[in-house]
């Protein structure tokens, strides 16, 4: 069976009423088509051949989500806002609220062209300076974003920064009770409760206050297509809002590979040649944000346990869609033994059995 005569293809797009809306609110081209981007395990991205232009879909995954997940008129929102800032991200095109077009919201923008890092690394990049400049890249644009005046550019309103942390440990616990609702019928992980009532009892009760994308890591930006690493476009903002800037460090940390780090728990995520010479540290990764923003890492080993617990509550979510029937991501089945890995790491964490 094709892609696209799949149950689930069907689901994701009617592509006679995505072309209808494409016309109307674009014009009327010559040329068309629809492919499914394979990568990702969140909201769905289609990519678009439209006359000579080439553009992205980003939509949710069929089925019910967790309450507050998968907001992709949100990320559009942001995106649209950042578009003359520091921070780059794709040009927007247009955003949907019909559900007649493809069953859902959804939203447009250019393709950008270049190399997202994910299961390997770009011959090009293989050198130490390369390597060195993916990271600096990489943790300048954060420290870009954290800079940005959500007023300036019309986000004033996208959240309340205060309380962000402990609003944080919160929702991610309601997303964890949320998949167990169904995930706890094939196996329940009390782990992850020791690790939410840690962070409750440790979350700081001030912190700074700036724009936060939610989901920053290597894999959710993209590098331009020259010799020299060149961060192009910051994609994957559906999490974004006002908040806690050290969130969003401890998140990119929880991705990021030291060579004395032991087996990662997810294979399937890790990026392990990051392990070579050349590329930078965690412990760098933060000494360049503190001096780029001025801010410092403090509570480091709650921020780190923080994304692991996000990390094990989006798994878990991931998990209950499998067992419902509503993804056909071979990725999601794997949480069933993949998330208890994960609090368990969340609690070497809290230990101090792994360190920064």
């Amino acid at each position: 069976m094709t892609e696209r005569s799949s149950d689930y293809y069907q689901r994701l797009v009617d592509e006679d009423a995505l072309e209808s809306f494409f016309t109307r609110e674009i014009g009327p081209v010559e040329t068309f088509d629809v492919a499914r981007h394979e990568q990702g395990h969140s909201n769905e991205t289609l990519f678009v051949t439209w006359g000579d232009r080439e553009l992205v879909v980003r939509r949710p995954p069929p089925g019910q989500t967790a309450e507050t997940a998968h907001d992709v008129l949100r990320e559009y929102r942001v995106i649209d806002a950042l578009q003359d800032t520091a921070v780059p991200v794709p040009p927007t095109v247009t955003a949907c609220d019909d559900h007649e077009v493809i069953g859902s919201d959804f939203y447009v923008m250019a393709r950008v062209e270049g190399t997202v890092i994910r299961d390997e690394e770009p011959e090009r990049f293989a050198n130490d300076d390369a390597r060195e400049a993916v990271g600096t890249e990489l943790v300048d644009t954060l420290a870009a974003i954290h800079e940005v005046d959500p007023e300036s550019v019309g986000l004033s309103d996208l959240g309340r920064a205060r309380g962000y942390a402990k609003r944080q440990v919160t929702r991610w616990g309601k997303q964890l009770a949320w998949a167990f609702e169904r995930t706890a019928e094939s196996r329940t992980i009390p782990e992850l409760e020791r690790v939410g009532s840690w962070l409750q009892d440790e979350c700081p009760d001030d912190h700074p206050e700036t724009l936060v994308h939610g989901d920053y890591k290597l894999d959710n930006v993209m590098f331009g297509p020259g010799a020299d690493p060149e961060l192009a476009a910051v994609f994957d903002w559906e999490m974004a809002t006002l908040g806690d800037p050290r969130a969003d460090l401890g998140w990119l940390l929880s991705y990021w590979r030291d060579a004395k780090d032991p087996k990662p728990e997810i294979p399937d995520l890790a990026m392990e040649f990051i392990e070579a010479p050349g590329y930078l540290t965690r412990q760098d990764l933060v000494d360049r944000w503190e001096a780029q923003t001025g801010l410092t890492f403090e509570h480091e080993r709650f921020y780190r346990t923080l994304a692991v617990y996000k990390l094990a509550a989006l798994g878990e979510m991931f998990y209950r869609r499998y067992l419902e029937g509503n993804a056909d991501d071979p990725f999601y089945p794997l949480m069933e033994n993949r998330v208890p890995a994960l609090a368990d790491r969340a609690i070497r964490i809290i230990e101090g059995d792994e360190p920064l």
